[in-house]
């Protein structure tokens, strides 16, 4: 092959490539790590943290629960692990947790909270996964034999299913104190809870003060391969330990991943802004656009579109897949997009140019 023809064949590959750019909007959890992150966690230092010798893990729950201005910090495999261990720490058996009807511990955690605590759950109804000042005290159930006892409190920060919306402190401090006047305790969902510090501008540790449980996500946003952490006070973490354990959560070696979490923590929080404002750019390009009925809000890395007239969720999902776009239906008319570490501008360039060719 002489020279003419590899400089042809290298630009007709360069063309397939452009022509079929993968940009996956799927969900934050699509996230890969890094090169340095990578090295990161080849260069960590491990023992068996069953034992509590892994030094790496030690180091992640350590930080961790100091950012917060917390007591400790357990590191678990999922987000829903550590929400349901504090679900399980914080309630008895015919309790129940009281929570916007569009929580990720309602909708998306499998109904473990029935299996593995016993409890049910009190559903509010509040705005975008809100709950709004009032609400609480007015769910608490009055002590009679034949009702669930109201015990916990948990709101999630940014909620998921809300699109993405954002509390701020002082909003959350409002619902702590009125749930505590209940004599309720507190849990925050934070799995995305840097996404909305990088808006805000708050403090971890504002956040911190503010509940008795906090659970943060390290492999969204983030972009650990695997890990949350579930902060709190020393005696409720060592409870928590125990049932990780127990539901084939310890894990030996885990400082290899706890290595991509600590990393995180200290290189990727600040860049989540980029991610929100990607997902920003892209609910103004899809506003406009005859076949969008409606962009809620976008806050963070979350938008949520409606589709017009009679255009389904999966028939305008799979257009987008020939254009190398994948994205999630969120009901029978919405669509989510979520930005991430791996999406660039040029790949929100290509949706957008996409979208406007589909219009």
């Amino acid at each position: 092959m002489n020279l003419y023809n590899i400089v042809e064949e290298s630009q007709r590959r360069m063309a397939k490539y452009q022509k079929t750019m993968t940009v996956n909007l799927t969900s934050d959890t699509a996230t890969r790590p890094t090169p340095k992150m990578l090295q990161a966690m080849f260069a960590a230092e491990v023992g068996d943290d069953v034992f509590r010798q892994d030094p790496t893990v030690n180091k992640l729950e350590a930080t961790a629960a100091e950012r917060f201005g917390m007591e400790a910090a357990l590191y678990c495999p999922s987000g829903t692990m550590t929400n349901q261990l504090a679900i399980k720490c914080h309630t008895q058996a015919l309790d129940e947790v009281i929570c916007e009807e569009k929580s990720h511990i309602y909708q998306y955690e499998g109904g473990v909270y029935s299996m593995l605590s016993s409890v049910s759950m009190n559903l509010i109804k509040g705005e975008r996964g809100k709950l709004l000042p009032g609400q609480i005290s007015a769910a608490v159930k009055p002590r009679y034999d034949w009702l669930p006892i109201s015990s916990l409190l948990v709101i999630e920060n940014t909620c998921n299913k809300g699109g993405g919306s954002i509390y701020t402190n002082e909003e959350a401090r409002t619902l702590v104190q009125e749930a505590r006047s209940s004599g309720l305790a507190v849990h925050l969902d934070g799995a995305r809870l840097f996404n909305a510090l990088v808006e805000t501008k708050e403090s971890p540790a504002d956040w911190g003060k503010t509940f008795d449980t906090i659970s943060i996500c390290l492999s969204k946003g983030l972009g650990a391969p695997v890990g949350s952490l579930l902060l709190g006070p020393e005696n409720l973490i060592d409870r928590a330990r125990r049932y990780r354990k127990v539901l084939g959560g310890g894990m030996r070696q885990a400082g290899y991943l706890a290595a991509a979490g600590l990393y995180a923590l200290e290189h990727h929080t600040d860049r989540l802004a980029e991610d929100n404002a990607r997902a920003r750019r892209l609910g103004e390009a899809l506003a406009p656009l005859p076949f969008v009925a409606s962009v809620e809000t976008v806050e963070s890395n979350i938008c949520i579109f409606h589709l017009a007239g009679a255009l389904m969720a999966a028939d305008f999902l799979d257009d987008l897949a020939e254009h190398g776009i994948q994205a999630v239906p969120f009901g029978p008319q919405m669509v989510r997009f979520t930005t991430h570490l791996d999406v660039t501008d040029e790949m929100v360039d290509h949706v957008i140019r996409t979208l406007q060719k589909m219009a």
